[in-house]
């Protein structure tokens, strides 16, 4: 971000020291003994319960909720990790709403669900505040599996497959293990290192081994792990972001706001990252809610997000949404940037309005037309995967991969962001790297 100090509008310290510490607390703090009791009383515990099939993980819910409610904390959190082992981090980030939540019994009835997430994350903080780890390893079948990538989808197979009796060896391409959990989620909703915590408590089932800075394509190839292991899961992520085609007269108009977020997360001091007193986010994800309110919470004065559609299409969730503008960031949709003109420091964003067409769907641009000012503009408008695509079968950018979570290539499954299966969400990400695990070991076994 060494460009944005370049502009006078773009400054570090706008807060004070308690400012900042208000400003990224925790954003949905944990509940409390009675808080989780009280929430917990209110499951009907239903038969065939319906948020069980809307959790990408299938988690148990009303089995674990009816163990918080009877003081069975810790397992509790054994029902959550049995099918979730980084169900901590899901609690925090998930979007409940849409899932669990929203197939909740109690939000059909009267608009107000359980609030699973929550319990979630009281279930599994009990047992990892005691740094508790309920699982131990099966006997060494003296297999090996490489693993590439330490994000949710390679840290949840690499424990599966370590409980089954397989070393696994992690070649993670960054300093930290952990992906998008580590530099991809708003500092205000993972608050005290917790997700360096949760890898360093899921290491403790031991036979998982991390190399840092190993990246593929650059330090080794898929083959040459072939020949040296058992079996191999990717699960990379997405390492490169889309870029925004517009007219500008600087090449430093337009910054990235996952490198912003990641920027972010690894300071240990707010007032050091430098931030505009008018920023704009363009995009419609979640990338672009954490960017803008994050933006907000270090003391911009005006936040926007232009989006290009309406808010029925943004991919982020109508909570996050409400989050944003809680915190005073303007969303004006249906509206695409066309150019950027910068003088003195001040960028000025040209916009066309925009209407989808009604028989074909399309996206048309319209001839009216207006301009902001931003000091600082963040692109957020999607990632992909950029990495050795030639060797598998792709989908729309995408590795493809069947049920079993198997690739094109023998010996290789893949899972989480880097494929064209599920959303984009960590849950669904660890739900495909614990199910790759046991595709793997039945792999195996069989021959």
């Amino acid at each position: 971000m060494s460009n944005t100090k370049l502009s006078p509008g773009i400054v570090s310290s706008r807060l004070s020291k308690e400012e900042y510490s208000n400003n990224f607390s925790d954003a949905y703090p944990g509940f409390t003994d009675y808080e989780a009791k009280v929430e917990a009383d209110r499951c009907y515990f239903c038969y065939d319960a319906p948020c069980i099939s809307a959790c990408p993980t299938e988690i148990n819910i009303p089995l674990f909720i009816r163990q918080i409610s009877t003081e069975m904390e810790e397992e509790a959190a054994k029902t959550i990790f049995d099918q979730n082992i980084l169900g901590g981090m899901c609690a925090r980030v998930c979007p409940t709403e849409t899932l669990c939540e929203e197939a909740c019994v109690r939000e059909a009835a009267e608009g107000k669900p359980v609030k699973i997430g929550r319990l979630q994350r009281y279930a599994t903080d009990s047992i990892m505040s005691q740094n508790i780890h309920p699982y131990i390893r099966n006997e060494n079948n003296g297999k090996k599996i490489a693993v590439i990538g330490s994000g949710p989808a390679g840290l949840a197979c690499s424990h599966r497959l370590s409980m089954l009796g397989y070393d696994v060896e992690i070649f993670e391409s960054k300093s930290k293990a952990g992906g998008l959990n580590e530099y991809g989620i708003a500092t205000y909703k993972s608050v005290d290192n917790f997700a360096a915590k949760e890898v360093d408590w899921l290491l403790k089932i031991g036979g998982i081994k991390i190399n840092h800075n190993k990246t593929l394509g650059v330090d080794f190839s898929i083959d040459e792990l072939r020949k040296s292991y058992d079996a191999i899961f990717i699960g990379c992520g997405l390492q490169d972001t889309n870029k925004i085609s517009i007219d500008s007269n600087t090449d430093q108009s337009i910054e990235d706001a996952v490198d912003f977020i990641a920027d972010l997360r690894q300071i240990n001091d707010f007032s050091s990252l430098p931030i505009g007193r008018n920023v704009v986010v363009i995009g419609g994800g979640m990338t672009a809610i954490d960017a803008a309110v994050q933006s907000q919470l270090l003391g911009a004065e005006k936040v926007t997000i232009i989006y290009r559609r309406n808010l029925e299409n943004m991919s982020a969730s109508k909570k996050e949404q409400n989050n944003a503008t809680s915190k005073g960031v303007k969303i004006i949709t249906n509206a695409i940037p066309t150019s950027i003109n910068k003088q003195n420091g001040v960028h000025k964003l040209s916009l066309s309005y925009t209407e989808v067409e009604k028989q074909s769907g399309k996206l048309k641009e319209l001839d009216q037309k207006f301009s902001i000012e931003a000091d600082q503009i963040f692109c957020a408008i999607g990632q992909k995967f950029n990495n050795l695509l030639d060797v598998f079968k792709s989908n729309k950018g995408k590795i493809m991969i069947d049920e079993s979570c198997k690739t094109s290539v023998e010996n290789v499954w893949a899972g989480g962001d880097c494929v064209d299966q599920g959303e984009d969400l960590t849950v669904t990400a660890v739900a495909q790297g614990r199910d790759a695990a046991e595709a793997i070991h039945k792999s195996i076994i069989s021959k």
